[in-house]
């Protein structure tokens, strides 16, 4: 990473560089100075949004009422790094957590405001869904052999009639509407927190343009009880939406806790813990 710097951005060669504490599965993550980051994609499918980021990010950023990064210089492949890369703005806060967040009602709203002002923005020419974002945007019947593998996994584990329920509602809840820019990974690492209250919103590797019940997951994996009624009211999805945010995130804990039974305890327990949150939330909807 010194040397990539040095090599193609020698204003910059004399910063302190040290990789920040958690890096992420996407993109290895380093702090450049005090003001900037520099961002490595660990394979070619994740190196395949460094393009879409410093094409839309600067327009998508004074839109949205959050903070975003704004990509300051594209790195070319040199010194056996085989990618593009990037140098943001640093933003600052912690990730967004029952022990960081003030009050979870709060969070919601913003967040949900945050989601609708992306929404709103032209979508003309954005990026459609595809392999750049792991076809967030698109139907959920691209992973539902997936699903379908990791509720055979699980067996006895889960309760599988209503699971399998709630996953045929939200394959059968299709998205007809006119395409909207999507965030694509509303997760908590993804949402900065400063002084108890939502400050940034970071990572759009997976964002585009086209169905966003993807970023309605959230409501399931963080959100309950009255958060998760302010982020739906203030957000105003239809129940169609609703149903495939949903499928979103039980898709995700399904794999998760398929693939980690084995090989990490607080992820499957994490997972499980989402399962239980959709299927309490679903039967308190019927």
């Amino acid at each position: 990473m010194r040397r990539l710097v040095a090599r193609q951005f020698p204003r910059w060669a004399d910063l302190p560089l040290r990789p920040v504490a958690t890096s992420g599965w996407d993109n290895q993550t380093f702090h450049l100075g005090d003001r900037m980051s520099v961002r490595l994609p660990t394979a070619g499918e994740y190196a395949l949004a460094v393009d879409k980021e410093h094409r839309w990010l600067p327009i998508l950023a004074p839109r949205v009422p959050l903070r975003i990064p704004v990509p300051l210089a594209k790195g070319e492949p040199d010194e056996g790094f085989g990618f593009h890369w990037s140098i943001y703005e640093w933003l600052d806060g912690d990730p967004a957590g029952i022990d960081t967040i003030g009050d979870l009602v709060d969070f919601a709203d913003s967040l949900a405001t945050f989601l609708v002002a992306l929404r709103q923005i032209d979508p003309t020419g954005g990026p459609e869904p595809g392999l750049h974002n792991w076809f967030r945007g698109g139907p959920l019947q691209v992973y539902d052999r997936q699903t379908q593998r990791a509720i055979e996994a699980l067996d006895d584990r889960i309760p599988r009639d209503p699971v399998e329920e709630i996953w045929q509602l939200a394959l059968l809840a299709s998205w007809d509407c006119r395409p909207v820019w999507f965030h694509g990974d509303v997760a908590p690492g993804n949402l900065l927190v400063r002084d108890g209250a939502l400050a940034a919103v970071i990572d759009f590797g997976t964002c585009g343009v086209g169905d966003p019940a993807c970023d309605v997951a959230i409501a399931w994996t963080l959100l309950s009880g009255a958060s998760r009624e302010a982020f739906r009211a203030r957000l105003d999805v239809d129940p169609g939406t609703w149903a495939r945010g949903r499928g979103w995130a039980l898709w995700k804990a399904l794999v998760t806790y398929a693939r980690a039974l084995r090989r990490d305890h607080t992820a499957a327990v994490e997972a499980r813990r989402v399962i239980d949150e959709v299927l309490t939330e679903y039967a308190e909807s019927a």
